[in-house]
């Protein structure tokens, strides 16, 4: 197995960009496009999730890094309810 140098080569990176290029996509239609509070929060949510994995990842140790994965779990978390928020407000589809 070989050793993982930069954090783009990480997959769980990869897939947090692609929700938050998603969701930056969403956010361009309606009816988020108008919603400026619910827009900039999920905003804020999807990109927090591969941000703090790239960040953790930047400490180069292991307890840092694991520490930064758990805050991207948490924003994973609240990006989450924020969907079902919508989801259930009939803002967005399933």
């Amino acid at each position: 197995m070989s050793k993982i140098e930069k954090f783009e080569d990480l997959e769980i990176w990869k897939i947090g960009v692609s929700i938050a290029v998603d969701v930056y996509f969403l956010c361009d239609k309606e009816p988020l496009k108008s919603d400026w509070g619910m827009k900039d929060q999920i905003r804020r949510a999807a990109c927090s999730m591969s941000d703090n994995i790239a960040e953790g990842f930047e400490y180069n140790n292991n307890p840092d890094f694991i520490r930064f994965l758990n805050y991207a779990k948490g924003s994973s978390g609240e990006f989450r309810n924020k969907l079902t928020i919508l989801n259930k407000a009939a803002k967005i589809d399933d």
